[in-house]
């Protein structure tokens, strides 16, 4: 991009409201059950109250998955199990509605969005491309992944996505991606950021073999010495090792934050993002849920940094937003029970004994 772009500043984030998140757990100890014995799902219901500033919560309308895409330089060092031209071809499945995430997203009564941020391809239709920074990222073990003028542009894509969701009525949001070689510079963020060593960080990835994890590691290893000298600068960060697709990521989960949207976060891709979008935007970890824990050992220990507690483990390293859209229907079931349980009184049943 030829013009400067201005960086990108995120409004304060106001946390859930506390007050309803009380009333709702409240609302809980009167409904025909015994205190509790819902578990989670009752923190889940009142969670989601908070989040919409009312009790009982509404039901909701319009689950939105937005997919963002982006090639890796570092693919071409050997780091995944499938060539880099995947990513644009896997793109043009979401667009047809043929991949995993389309399937799950209609069974959980969801819709899709693509977003091209740096796909390695110039054949991506306008309306997928209208905010792309670049095609692909640079190979984070010996060069920065995108200058700061890119860096800049795909944060602020990010922030533009989530305003248009959001004003688009999307009242629940999950950030999916797609991106051959995602989940090296996910690992090298992850690393970085909790100060783990490259061998704790690697995982499988795509199905790589034992060739591929020596490659992998190395690669790591590489693009982690030039990270932790930008260790304490979310921006640093971004420009040198997270590529377009995962910056955009953050500013997409910063700004459903600050517009006070709730987010179910994916695997180590979308989470190694919310690392750093939790830095540009101060609490707004408030308005996430884990929907689940990927196979990834990068994606556990971004969890406990962000101390979030994950809803399934069913043994998933797709990405796509697979997990967190598997984790919809148990979300919606949680607000429907606090929402549409009858109490003890209005069934006539008799509630638990003072004694």
């Amino acid at each position: 991009m030829a013009s400067e772009t201005e960086l990108v500043v995120f409004a304060p984030v106001l946390p859930p409201d506390e007050s309803v998140r009380r009333a709702a757990l409240d609302r809980h100890e009167q409904l025909t059950k015994p205190a509790g014995s819902l578990g989670r799902l009752e923190e889940l219901g009142a969670w989601v109250a908070a989040c919409q500033g009312q009790c009982p919560p509404l039901p909701f309308t319009r689950p939105r998955i937005v997919i963002f895409a982006g090639d890796h330089g570092i693919a071409a060092k050997g780091v995944s199990a499938y060539p880099s031209e995947v990513t644009g071809q896997m793109v043009g499945n979401f667009l047809g509605g043929g991949a995993a995430i389309n399937v799950l997203a209609e069974t959980a009564g969801a819709s899709v969005r693509v977003v091209d941020i740096s796909v390695d391809s110039a054949d991506t239709p306008d309306e997928v491309a209208k905010f792309k920074v670049r095609r692909s990222s640079g190979s984070i073990d010996t060069e920065d992944a995108q200058t700061e003028n890119e860096m800049r542009a795909a944060l602020a894509a990010g922030r533009a996505v989530a305003d248009e969701e959001v004003d688009g009525g999307a009242d629940l949001l999950v950030a999916g991606d797609m991106g051959i070689g995602n989940t090296t510079p996910a690992a090298v963020l992850v690393a970085a950021i909790t100060g783990n060593e490259p061998v704790a960080v690697i995982g499988r990835g795509s199905g790589i073999d034992d060739a591929g994890w020596m490659r992998k590691a190395a690669a790591i290893r590489d693009a982690l010495r030039r990270a932790r000298r930008v260790s304490a600068d979310p921006h640093g960060l971004l420009r040198t090792v997270a590529g377009a697709d995962l910056t955009a990521i953050a500013g997409f989960l910063a700004q459903a934050a600050v517009r006070r949207t709730p987010v179910l976060l994916d695997g180590l891709i979308v989470t190694a993002a919310a690392l750093i979008a939790e830095e540009l935007a101060p609490g707004a970890s408030q308005w996430w849920l884990a929907g689940h824990r990927s196979v990834e050992p990068a994606h556990t220990m971004a969890l406990d940094q962000l101390d979030l507690k994950p809803l399934l483990e069913l043994d998933m390293r797709l990405g796509e937003g697979a997990g967190a859209t598997a984790a919809i229907p148990l979300v919606s079931m949680a607000v429907r029970v606090l929402a549409e349980m009858s109490t003890f009184d209005e069934a006539g049943v008799s509630g638990r004994s003072e004694r």
